[in-house]
């Protein structure tokens, strides 16, 4: 075979293994995943059930990043319809959205220091189910919660923290009482699971929102989170 000859069939070789590569690409490229054609969770307990599988996608590394692409964004451009609002604390190891593996449009979310609340954090936890009929309330605590911590020292030392920082403070005051009249050989976990219980009955039994609870229109649940695992445990509130 003379020197043209070669040539070509190595060039015919290359485009032959470069295709086959590019097939096998495309073949193998991740679909993003959508639940626009799922049913929306309209019950507390489809809801419930729709964030804790979702969960377990995390703990396990089985994502599905569900609804994060352009056609979900241009579908919710005009409307949105969450299906759950979860209130969270403010740490960057806890993201809501990541934690339970959603996308798009699907969760109000709010998150502050020790997931303390005044009437600003408790109107916007209220705006979901109040005006759109969001049916899932989630408050979320965590392990090693910084804010708990810093509180929980404020408190026992009587040394007030600077600036805005002494109003967490003294919005956590109620857990700390409750934790240091029960006492505890891990007190700053047992304050941040206190924490979330006592934020859950309260918003359960808001004025506003006890109606919806009671009609079962509407589940509170609290729910601690692990650092160390990934995975949400249900402390009190799961709809049945």
């Amino acid at each position: 075979m003379d020197g043209m000859g070669r040539r070509t069939l190595l060039t015919g070789a290359v485009s032959l293994a470069l295709g086959g590569c590019a097939t096998t690409e495309t073949t193998l490229r991740a679909v993003p995943v959508s639940t626009a054609s799922q049913a929306y969770p309209d019950s507390p307990k489809s809801a419930f059930d729709r964030l804790m599988t979702g969960n377990r996608r995390w703990v396990t590394g089985a994502l599905q990043h569900p609804d994060r692409d352009p056609t979900r964004r241009e579908l919710l451009a005009a409307k949105q319809q969450p299906y759950g609002v979860v209130l969270a604390c403010i740490d960057s190891r806890v993201p809501p959205e990541l934690v339970f593996d959603t996308g798009l449009g699907d969760l109000f979310v709010m998150r502050t220091g020790g997931q303390a609340v005044g009437p600003v954090v408790t109107g916007s936890v209220e705006y979901g189910p109040m005006t759109g009929g969001t049916p899932l309330i989630v408050v979320l605590g965590h392990q090693r919660c910084g804010a708990i911590e810093a509180a929980y020292k404020a408190l026992k030392d009587a040394k007030p923290l600077p600036g805005n920082l002494q109003a967490i403070v003294e919005a956590l005051r109620p857990a700390y009482e409750q934790t240091v009249n029960e006492g505890s050989a891990d007190p700053i976990e047992t304050m941040a699971k206190t924490q979330v219980k006592l934020t859950a009955d309260a918003l359960r039994g808001n004025r506003d929102l006890a109606p919806l609870v009671n009609g079962k229109k509407l589940a509170v649940v609290s729910a601690f989170y692990s650092l160390d695992t990934g995975e949400v445990e249900v402390l009190n509130g799961a709809p049945s």
